[in-house]
């Protein structure tokens, strides 16, 4: 199939995944309330209120687990459509070997799903308990980190083995390193770094869903250019349910990804980077979900060292919560700056 086919047939899928999830986000919030899959109140009822529950508890009640919707609307979309354009003659073209790429991405893409659908279920059926600071919900702090690091060591050691990949590119110098078995560990750092930052920064309405359509473009354009048919029609499916999505996600929103979402999304995100070789790039196309993970970062050390918050509230965008600047205001600021730093990680990316 020509390239200017394969762009249509691209363009296609998007519309598609977006039908598909229109159609399907209305019952299944309904779904959710049904479930009592809502999120909960999380300040204490005793005592002094945290002044992140005093910024967010208002949201609680709105339902969670959007991110199931998306990871099963995506696979099975997947499954359907590239069956159909193999019988269809679309040559499918990959970097890597077919199958194993296909369940490196797929494996990241439920498995962290599934880290994250845990947690959201102790979040809303578990008991609270006592944390540093008012209550903690959901699975630990060191459980999560824990599964996200087995399964990203598995991730990196299947990329490094059987896709071959143990390189990193630097731009501007034209520099290539040789990591050889340390790319694993490289990986899985990447991986669960990116996890995490996604995870941070989706806590005001459509900031983070948003952030990652403008990321999904980017990549898709750079993964178009390297001819990969399976990933290009796995992004063309993700950014057309995100698109779906976002309309009900935007403030005030009407549904959350929930850890379901932020996990599997974020850890998918670094995949992709990661197959495409563009790692430097995706920092910088990825620079919101830096600069929120750095923030937090900063908090912790500040805290641990300092003995004091060296911001009112972290993530960085709770900063600007205090401040007094409205939650939309912030997240299309967010996007704006998020949309330059695509452009410049392209740019980065045809170096």
């Amino acid at each position: 199939m020509t390239s200017p086919n394969l762009l249509s047939l691209i363009l296609g899928i998007v519309i598609f995944s977006f039908l598909v999830t229109s159609l399907s986000v209305v019952p299944f919030i309904n779904f959710l309330y049904k479930m009592k899959l809502t999120r909960k109140k999380e300040a204490p009822k005793n005592g002094t209120i945290p002044l992140f529950d005093k910024l967010h508890d208002k949201k609680a009640g709105t339902p969670v687990g959007g991110g199931i919707l998306l990871i099963v609307i995506i696979s099975v979309l997947f499954a359907l459509v590239f069956s159909f354009a193999s019988k269809m003659g679309v040559f499918i073209r990959s970097a890597f070997n077919l199958k194993y790429e296909l369940l490196i991405v797929f494996f990241t893409f439920i498995s962290f799903g599934l880290i994250g659908l845990s947690d959201d279920l102790i979040k809303i059926f578990g008991k609270p308990r006592k944390g540093l600071k008012g209550l903690w919900f959901g699975l630990s702090r060191w459980q999560k980190f824990a599964l996200q690091w087995l399964f990203a060591l598995i991730i990196g050691y299947a990329i490094y083995k059987y896709l071959g990949i143990q390189i990193l590119h630097i731009p501007f110098v034209s520099k290539t390193l040789y990591l050889g078995p340390l790319y694993v560990p490289f990986a899985a750092f990447t991986i669960v770094s990116f996890t995490n930052a996604f995870n941070i920064t989706d806590g005001l309405d459509g900031l983070a869903s948003g952030l990652l359509l403008i990321c999904l473009t980017a990549f898709g354009v750079i993964i178009a250019s390297s001819l990969d048919t399976p990933l290009s029609i796995f992004i063309a499916l993700w950014i057309g349910s995100l698109i779906a999505f976002l309309y009900f996600n935007v403030w005030p929103a009407r549904i959350f990804l929930g850890d379901t979402g932020a996990l599997s999304f974020g850890a998918t995100l670094a995949v992709i980077g990661l197959l495409s070789g563009s790692i430097i790039a995706l920092i910088i196309i990825g620079g919101i979900f830096v600069i929120e993970i750095l923030s937090s970062a900063f908090q912790m050390i500040g805290w641990k060292y300092l003995k004091r918050a060296i911001l009112p509230l972290s993530p960085i965008h709770n900063t600007f919560l205090v401040m007094g600047w409205e939650e939309s205001k912030i997240v299309f600021r967010a996007w704006l700056a998020g949309i330059i730093l695509a452009i410049f990680g392209l740019w980065l990316a045809t170096i």
